[in-house]
């Protein structure tokens, strides 16, 4: 099923779990629903997969073209310069997305988020802020966009976070992906961190940890 926000994915048709995925910088929704049977999910689990479209406008750091982004990002470095108010939209539009899904009866305990790169810092942000806590966050090649102590952590510390990132990542640097689990730790999470002999990319071996990661909370 398709919209103008988004690709939806059922696994069967009345689902009890849902997984809202987010696309990185100037891709679309399109981009991860063939990852799906790499995940290797049982049979029996009845997953929405949900792949949001950000919205189209320009990007400072690829000069000024527009594409598809979560937030604007100003300046590259060993952080990133981003632009606040439009991660801010973003995080409320993925929150109204889960608010939905618990309204139509899906706990939120089995409500995971993914991203890859600028999605997974919106999915972290997106986790860690919401107002009931979550099955979990999937943070893909990304970082912290802002510091931890700037973000309303409204989530409990158990909440499950899956931290993945490619050694050889010359988009986001291993080191932002180490910064942002160590800030979690610091705020008492308990990040699994998985590193794979990959650029900024996904691989396979990365998407069995995944999806055994999915199965794990969602089995349950």
């Amino acid at each position: 099923m398709i919209d103008n926000d988004m690709i939806v994915v059922e696994t069967k048709s009345e689902c009890d779990a849902a997984i809202i995925w987010m696309h990185g910088l100037g891709a679309d929704g399109s981009d991860f629903p063939p990852t799906i049977p790499y995940l290797k999910l049982p049979e029996e689990l009845a997953v929405r997969f949900m792949f949001p479209n950000a919205k189209e406008q320009a990007v400072t750091i690829n000069g000024g073209f527009v594409m598809r982004s979560w937030y604007d990002i100003l300046s590259m470095g060993n952080g990133r310069e981003i632009n606040e108010a439009q991660l801010d939209v973003s995080i409320e539009r993925i929150s109204a997305l889960i608010t939905k899904q618990v309204e139509s009866g899906i706990a939120p305990g089995r409500i995971l988020l993914i991203g890859f790169s600028q999605g997974g810092a919106v999915a972290y942000e997106t986790g860690l802020s919401y107002i009931a806590k979550l099955g979990g966050v999937a943070a893909m090649s990304t970082y912290l966009p802002r510091p931890i102590e700037d973000i309303n952590t409204a989530a409990e510390s158990t909440m499950p976070i899956l931290s993945i990132h490619g050694k050889q990542d010359d988009v986001v640097p291993l080191s932002l992906g180490e910064n942002a689990v160590k800030q979690l730790q610091m705020k008492g999470y308990h990040p699994d961190w998985q590193t794979f002999s990959m650029a900024h990319e996904v691989s396979i071996e990365s998407l069995t940890v995944l999806g055994r990661w999915i199965t794990e909370r969602l089995s349950k």
